[in-house]
């Protein structure tokens, strides 16, 4: 059996086996919004459809495709390796490659880690630096950010400030606290227990896009010596280079981290891998003996090919200058939008950081778009958004995403290796959707309508099931 015969055996049955195998409530949600488009190939920040059809992927797969798909030296190392006779998943060895990778992510760090711990995800990353936090302070609490997003195993969700993801799954890990970003008088109170072993901080939050503030960060380092913490820095989404430095947290001088969390863009998107970051200290209090060196482990770990692949990427954005690039073409959209900002009242704050932007919306002055406005969040909180997401694919052909529950936000994730051609095409475009979204009525809301009746039709199901 080859590529082509499996290709061959699900033409035209894709969507159908997903829906009826697999998650058929996530297939509807495609199917509601327009989504379910048939993708057939895909080459760097682009996807083509069945019909030839050429898309710009602002997705990126959630910010994983850093270069894009399919990126020439990437795919050429992971033959190799494939080709090789190099052993793998040994288990009692020393992986080939994997010593290679930690000295090259560690000299990019900006404070004195010395070890890595592999896995295989970020949500895995996570529940590393929890334990990894836990056993090296001696301390059992674990605070958090309000809107937070540090994956959805039982652990990473202990720590996950969207309460629409933690319905109904609790209870959750004891010794774990919520704090709002940026909030410094809530930091300290926070702190005041005596017993937090670590505070695990996105620089800049995966959902809406919010950006800790230097003050808040430098707090939280400070509070953390001050208390034998550790800070712990979620760079999952923002590291990489994707907010103009390799890692986000480095926009605050000074920044100390004890533990970095890399995952997600690491393999340029190619093969699962997560990387822990720590100082040597901290690795010495779970590993301490010998008879503990199995203390944390997972199968497979430090695999040849996420190793190869993430060397491979590291090369290739030191090549190009990726991360130097991502400010340029990031400081080039957020000019266009906020010169968007005075024709356009439903426009609210643009934040961003190299290639990581979130377009907010609020409430507009203007008394017929206000009434439109209160009337779309009253039949549904998270609707208003759609109206961006859902005629940027449908009329050109742009791929993005809605940033959050109950935000009107829409966030933008390209791969680094767009070209200013793509930052105009998205601008131009989502002039247009402007200008019809600000027309009362107008095609933009018939497209509302239609979702209002399906989010008011799963409402009246919930009420009555």
């Amino acid at each position: 059996m080859d590529l082509e015969h499996i290709l061959k055996e699900t033409d035209g049955r894709s969507f159908d086996l997903f829906k009826e195998h697999v998650h058929p409530q996530f297939a509807r949600v495609l199917k509601t919004i327009g989504f379910d488009r048939d993708y057939g190939r895909a080459e760097g920040p682009y996807l083509w459809d069945r019909e030839g059809n050429r898309y710009l992927d602002f997705l990126a797969g959630w910010g994983a495709l850093s270069l894009g798909r399919g990126h020439p030296d990437v795919r050429r190392v992971l033959r190799d390796v494939v080709d090789s006779d190099l052993p793998n998943w040994v288990a009692f060895d020393i992986p080939p490659l994997a010593g290679r990778l930690a000295e090259e992510l560690l000299r990019r760090m900006p404070s004195e880690l010395e070890r890595v711990y592999f896995c295989n995800s970020g949500a895995e990353c996570v529940e590393a630096a929890i334990k990894f936090a836990r056993r090296a302070t001696g301390h059992s609490r674990i605070l958090y950010a309000h809107r937070a997003f540090h994956g959805l195993t039982c652990g990473a969700l202990s720590v996950n400030g969207d309460q629409s993801f933690r319905d109904g799954f609790e209870p959750f890990l004891p010794g774990t606290g919520e704090v709002p970003l940026n909030d410094l008088e809530a930091l300290e109170r926070a702190f005041a227990s005596g017993d937090v072993a670590g505070i695990i901080v996105e620089p800049v939050q995966g959902k809406g896009v919010y950006i800790a503030t230097d003050e808040w960060m430098l707090a939280a380092q400070r509070l953390c010596r001050a208390h034998d913490a550790l800070l712990i820095c979620d760079e999952i989404q923002s590291g990489m280079g994707r907010c103009g430095r390799f890692l986000a947290c480095e926009w605050t001088e000074g920044i100390d981290p004890d533990i970095v969390l890399l995952a997600k863009a690491l393999s340029g998107g190619f093969v699962p891998v997560g990387a822990v970051l720590t100082r040597r200290w901290i690795y010495e209090k779970v590993y301490p003996t010998m008879s503990d060196s199995m203390a944390h482990a997972c199968t497979f770990g430090m695999g040849n090919l996420a190793m190869a692949a993430g060397l491979a990427t590291l090369h290739v954005m030191d090549r190009d200058g990726l991360v130097s690039r991502a400010n340029e073409l990031g400081a080039r959209f957020k000019r266009g939008l906020d010169a968007l900002k005075p024709r356009f009242p439903f426009l609210g704050q643009i934040r961003q950081r190299g290639l990581m932007i979130g377009i907010e919306f609020h409430e507009p002055d203007s008394l017929g778009l206000r009434g439109m406005w209160k009337l779309i969040h009253k039949m549904d909180q998270d609707l208003f958004p759609q109206a961006i997401v859902i005629p940027l694919l449908d009329d050109h052909r742009i791929l993005t995403q809605v940033a959050g529950h109950h935000l009107d936000v829409v966030k933008l994730l390209p791969p680094l290796i767009i070209s200013e051609d793509d930052v105009d095409w998205f601008l131009g475009a989502f002039e247009q959707v402007m200008v019809k979204l600000h027309k009362v009525p107008g095609p933009i809301w018939e497209v509302l309508k239609k979702l209002a009746k399906h989010a008011l039709r799963r409402k009246r199901s919930a009420a009555s099931g």
